[in-house]
């Protein structure tokens, strides 16, 4: 199947764009229920995917990736899995060791955005949709399928209306903290970019901002100026959707593989500790330091020391006094003098 296609791009997204077909032919009952409103939507995840996997099959073909990449694959039914999935994409654990409001925010614009995209992706996709029986009742239909009676006025219904009101003010909350954090902190001052870190920050206040302002004019202006923020709104989803593959929310889809570095590490530490070759300190697994040895070899980068050793094969602040040593002549990664954050962690 691989000669059928001119690379491995071409062939992930023929594959992902079939697999939408399929799931909104099925789900639209044949294309009898295709909201044309939402095509724009349908057109900006279309060139989403296309971002996507240009980008990640460009950065899945490195080395260090790719062996991470297949060792992980190994790795996946480890019996640590369960927890370290929920760790890393539920409850962000790792994020709540470096504070409450971090996490907070991280919680806030984290699942915010996921839950819109629960909403919004079935609902563009005719794979949900929604039938109103001359009773006053809400049919909620998926994949085709009625799955569900409601009361409109009733609790789900209203969460069902409301679903994307909640998700634009989570998100709100939590950009609105992240904005004030990295405009307070001098750390975050001094580390941060108008484009990099400020713009995906603001594309997603502009797109949860006009998305409450559609139910504001809908609700308390019957409908007036809905046509054109409906347009403004739309746009502002499109162009994020095609940005967010090359800008800093490219995280977001790709953290998943966050799992695979983590049973990883814990894997092969489970094994066999390499000791740093200076100073005796077991410090990453065996397996790993021979992986980053043959990773640096593959691009030929080598970094043999005067003394026979690989700096992979060396500790965190050996390495570094190595560094020093270089630069000052004397051999500093020889003393046994830890260092005040020989065994910091973070």
């Amino acid at each position: 199947m691989n000669n059928a296609f001119a690379s491995h791009f071409a062939k992930s997204m023929f594959l992902a764009v079939s697999g939408l077909a399929i799931l909104t032919f099925i789900g639209t009952r044949m294309f009898t229920h295709v909201d044309l409103n939402l095509y724009g939507y349908m057109v900006g995840t279309i060139i989403f995917l296309g971002g996507f996997f240009y980008r990640f099959i460009s950065w899945g073909e490195r080395p260090p990736t790719k062996l991470l990449i297949k060792k992980g694959m190994k790795l996946l039914f480890r019996k640590s899995t369960p927890k370290t999935t929920v760790n890393h994409l539920a409850v962000y654990e790792f994020i709540w060791n470096r504070g409450i409001y971090r996490w907070t925010q991280h919680i806030l614009i984290g699942w915010g955005c996921i839950l819109a995209c629960l909403v919004t992706f079935p609902l563009v996709f005719g794979w949900m949709y929604f039938t109103m029986d001359d009773t006053g009742y809400y049919n909620i239909i998926l994949m085709g399928m009625e799955i569900m009676t409601v009361p409109a006025d009733g609790i789900i219904a209203n969460l069902s209306y409301n679903a994307l009101n909640i998700t634009a003010l989570m998100v709100i909350a939590g950009v609105s903290m992240a904005l004030y954090r990295r405009i307070k902190n001098m750390q975050a001052r001094a580390e941060q970019t108008i484009l990099y870190d400020f713009l995906p920050l603001y594309m997603l206040l502009l797109i949860s901002i006009t998305g409450l302002a559609l139910t504001f004019m809908n609700v308390f202006l019957h409908g007036v100026g809905q046509p054109i923020m409906s347009l403004i709104h739309q746009w502002s989803v499109i162009i994020t959707l095609i940005y967010l593959p090359f800008g800093k929310l490219a995280h977001i889809p790709f953290r998943p593989l966050s799992i695979f570095a983590r049973n990883y590490r814990e894997h092969y530490a489970e094994q066999s500790m390499k000791k740093c070759n200076v100073c005796g300190n077991e410090f990453v697994s065996d397996e790993q330091s021979k992986d980053v040895v043959a990773v640096l070899g593959i691009n030929q980068i080598e970094f043999q020391t005067k003394e026979g050793h690989h700096l992979a094969e060396l500790c965190l602040p050996c390495r570094r006094k190595y560094r020093i040593a270089q630069f000052s002549g004397f051999p500093t990664h020889d003393v046994k003098v830890k260092e005040a954050n020989q065994n910091a962690k973070g």
